[in-house]
């Protein structure tokens, strides 16, 4: 599935979009370099699995709990360069709880993915348009 938003309200409005495809226990790898959407998207994410939780992105608190019928883990793991790393994050004890997992910087913790997932790669055009495109599952 291929999405090109031209707003981050329309960049919002795909992620309440894809949250209605999601199932407990989905996760979600992020690809996109810096600014090119991801909390954005997540923000929407978040609304469409209902919560009424302001987003923020992880970047130093590597996660953030949003509630609500299905919780989402919202994690970033731009400086997470080893196993060790990816571990002290709490990563793995969250795959098993039922909420869904968006991830940002995906491909740092590549070999730790767990499969299937949900690929969401994130391009920018001119201004605030996004080339957003979604693979990994047979929903897409």
């Amino acid at each position: 599935m291929i999405i090109h938003t031209h707003s981050p309200q329309e960049t919002i409005e795909a992620g309440r979009q894809l949250a209605k495809l999601l199932r407990p226990g989905d996760l979600i790898a992020y690809r996109g370099e810096m600014a090119a959407g991801k909390t954005t998207f997540t923000v929407g994410l978040a609304e469409g699995l209902g919560s009424s939780a302001w987003v923020s992105s992880p970047t130093f608190t590597l996660v953030h709990e949003y509630g609500g019928p299905i919780p989402l883990c919202h994690f970033d793991m731009y400086r997470i360069t080893t196993m060790g790393d990816l571990y002290s994050t709490g990563f793995f004890d969250y795959l098993d709880q039922g909420c869904i997992l968006a991830v940002e910087w995906s491909e740092n913790i590549e070999e730790a993915l767990p499969s299937p997932h949900i690929t969401v790669e994130f391009q920018k055009g001119e201004g605030d348009e996004r080339t957003i495109t979604i693979t990994g599952d047979e929903r897409f």
